[in-house]
């Protein structure tokens, strides 16, 4: 499947808030965020007019695609699935996104961003329940755990880059991680609060897929 292979600090400078797409340099100060707090082209310093009802909603939609890191039609199908099933689709979404195999890698701290942890997956360096699962959109549930493959153990990523960040990782309350042994286990489902993505903004999802 097509992927956004662009810059990614764009996209931040065009929504306006930092989703921390580029891992440890978004939290410097040499994020584009930082250094340029306005939105990309010629007329990015000039004020913006209030957004109407669907640009904020289209923003809202931009924003938690950019931070999952999916295509529209990924995204749109999602979000359809979750319509269809009569359930709450605020936890629901929220569950289907977070529940994604390349998240679960980066909130165990594995992998330092979701694209990271997205090739890595395609990679074929984890095991869910320890059988090899090179699929990013995998959904892992809970009871499932994450280990990496042995022969990947022996790469320089696992043995001496990822353990600099992972000891001072701190994983949200659904997972736990073993950082000794570099394995995780999904304890719960996640829910909205877990994920960090505003009420609002699934609200205005919803919406927009609604029309």
């Amino acid at each position: 499947m097509a992927r956004y292979t662009g810059p990614r600090e764009k996209i931040e400078r065009r929504l306006g808030e930092k989703l921390f797409l580029k891992g440890e340099r978004s939290h410097s100060q040499k994020s584009a965020a930082m250094k340029k707090p306005y939105p990309p082209g010629q007329h990015g310093h000039r004020r913006a007019a209030k957004p109407s009802e669907f640009a904020q909603q289209l923003r809202s939609k931009q924003k938690v695609r950019a931070v999952y890191r999916l295509m529209e039609r990924q995204f749109k199908n999602y979000v359809k699935k979750i319509l269809e099933q009569k359930t709450d689709p605020y936890d629901g979404l929220v569950r289907a996104l977070e529940s994604r195999l390349d998240n679960v890698v980066y909130r165990m701290g594995f992998a330092q961003s979701r694209d990271q942890a997205r090739q890595l997956v395609n990679h074929g360096h984890f095991l869910v329940n320890n059988k090899k699962v090179d699929i990013p959109s995998y959904t892992v549930r809970p009871g499932d755990t994450i280990s990496i493959r042995e022969g990947s153990r022996r790469a320089p990523y696992f043995g001496s880059f990822m353990p600099q960040w992972l000891k001072n990782h701190e994983a949200p309350a659904w997972v736990a991680v073993d950082k000794d042994a570099i394995t995780g286990e999904v304890k719960q489902l996640p829910s909205l609060a877990d994920s960090g993505i505003q009420i609002s903004d699934v609200q205005a999802i919803i919406e927009f897929y609604s029309r």
